[in-house]
């Protein structure tokens, strides 16, 4: 019999790996608690404990082509960023076309993980899940943990002094649903990370007034990105990755700056963050407080009964709602502390993935890194990686090197979401996929290519880094990637190039042009 894996949870991260088990001929048994797949992306009016929490108007930050699964490209009609109903709909499409639901059982929380007592010699796991009030304990070879980190809001209210004195309203995020509570309304918002921003912009259509806190301020990405392209198609390519990590600290910090500063400038409404942290992603923040809809404010320095305080503002302001954007913990309630250490919201993983300290490598997280960019391709690739590992045609490197690089990491802890921003250069969203594609043989070579295939080639390192290109050789080859990658851009057209006029040309940007423009950006930068 094959190798027995328990997955846990059926949201896309969960989907992958029962996915990657079975290409790999794993026997994988995917434990879901609520009783369908989506995980994060399947809507429900009411909030449930321990399931994430959507809003109705929650729309993908990444594009459907930078976000498909690596042999699975989204529908041509779909729009270019998702509304939640369409990416639920795209994951069960996926879940049919690979046979996934027979492998999931519905309804079936996972109560405890424990090591199996003769671990020591056969990584095996007990696991104790519970349906219907009936507690049942199975024993597995391996175990991906597929939970998510969207389930435990963050609430420090003992970071904002008075809030126990406040006579309003307020609530987590998580707690968001539809923007009526705001009708006539003075909000406040505490935190700016893309909830926050959706929030107050939401708010704002029909509060009385809207103000945003923010003690470190961000970068601001709009969907529409330079010449109306999606920004994760302009700005995840393989020559961008290659710029942004090779050029010295000060100098990326630099191209970054004038990059985001492009669209406005950042100090003039009050957002320059003063360190390097991720952007966030909104299109319609900037023309709101250019209106006046919404007002950026510094940290709270306390709440009053009916108003706010901030540092370094004399005044102080009326208030009715807060609402705390303050992110969530990352929390395994069913694993003991011992196999997953946890310091302040940052699991201590190789590669965001394995216990550096367990004896076997039979249990890995999946989907927990933030990188800037799509997570779908992201999780994906770990789960290929990790099944590979569990079947023992990968092996990771000893206890002691694997420790030593994530302690490296952990010296950079500014927080957001428990990375730093240098981290996240490191965690650069090609590089990371890169690194894990070459782990198990699936990392395109363009210089390869650039003898059998240039065309292919240049269309890999210029454009962008689509996650097809990890099918295109290896374990898990995919005859249709080429393809995939040759007509991305016609796909991302399709839904938006509706109505044509006469004597128009094709209008996705040429590749001898952007070659062209590439080769004049480089002398620049790296001075001929």
């Amino acid at each position: 019999a094959g190798m027995r894996v328990a997955v846990v949870g059926a949201g896309v991260s969960g989907l992958a790996a029962t996915k990657c088990c079975l290409d790999e001929g794993l026997e994988p048994t995917c434990f879901e608690q609520s009783q369908d797949i989506g995980g994060l992306w399947r809507y429900t009016e009411h909030i449930e404990a321990g399931r994430p929490s959507l809003y109705p108007s929650v729309i993908s930050n990444t594009s459907k082509e930078m976000s498909a699964f690596s042999d699975f490209p989204f529908p041509e009609h779909f729009p270019v960023f998702l509304p939640n109903a369409l990416l639920l709909d795209y994951l069960r499409h996926y879940a049919e076309h690979f046979s996934l639901r027979e492998h999931i059982k519905f309804g079936s929380t996972v109560v405890s993980i424990h090591k199996h007592p003769d671990f020591a010699t056969t990584g095996q796991w007990n696991v104790v899940t519970e349906a219907g009030g009936k507690k049942t304990s199975h024993v597995f070879d391996a175990v991906m943990v597929c939970s998510g980190n969207f389930s435990e809001p963050s609430l420090p209210l003992h970071c904002f002094p008075g809030i126990e004195r406040f006579r309003g309203q307020y609530f987590h995020s998580r707690q968001y649903k539809h923007p009526d509570v705001f009708q006539g309304k003075r909000v406040l918002v505490v935190g700016m990370g893309n909830s926050g921003v959706d929030i107050a912009v939401e708010a704002s259509r029909v509060a009385a007034k809207v103000t945003i806190s923010t003690t470190r301020g961000a970068w601001l990405l709009s969907r529409v990105f330079e010449h109306g392209y999606p920004w994760d198609m302009i700005l995840n390519t393989r020559l961008m990755s290659l710029i942004k990590t090779n050029l010295p600290g000060p100098l990326s910090w630099w191209l970054i700056n004038h990059k985001v500063n492009r669209w406005f400038n950042h100090e003039n409404y009050g957002l320059q963050p003063e360190k390097r942290y991720l952007p966030v992603l909104n299109d319609d923040l900037p023309s709101y407080i250019l209106t006046g809809r919404i007002t950026i404010k510094p940290g709270v320095k306390e709440f009053r009964e009916n108003s706010v305080l901030f540092h370094n503002c004399p005044e102080e302001e009326p208030l009715d709602i807060v609402v705390f954007c303050t992110g969530y913990t990352v929390s395994f309630p069913f694993l003991e502390e011992s196999v997953i250490r946890v310091e302040n919201k940052h699991a201590s993983l190789y590669k965001y993935v394995f216990p550096t300290h367990l004896q076997k490598p039979t249990l890995a997280v999946l989907g927990l890194i933030k990188p800037l960019g799509a997570i779908m391709p992201v999780a994906e690739m770990q789960a290929r990686w990790v099944s590979r590992v569990f079947k023992g045609l990968c092996q990771l490197p000893s206890q002691s090197v694997m420790e030593k690089e994530v302690n490296e990491k952990k010296k950079n802890q500014v927080q957001w979401f428990g990375l730093t921003f240098d981290e996240i250069l490191k965690t650069e969203w090609v590089v990371y996929l890169d690194t894990l594609a070459s782990f198990i043989g699936a990392k395109p070579s363009v210089l390869g290519l650039l003898c059998t295939d240039p065309w292919l080639a240049l269309t890999i390192f210029f454009g962008p880094c689509s996650p097809y290109q990890y099918r295109l050789g290896g374990p898990g080859r995919w005859e249709g990637a080429r393809q995939a990658i040759l007509t991305q851009w016609d796909r991302v057209l399709k839904p938006t190039r509706t109505r044509v006029p006469a004597g128009s040309s094709s209008s996705f940007p040429s590749l001898l042009t952007v070659v062209g423009f590439l080769l004049l950006l480089a002398s620049v930068i790296f001075g001929f």
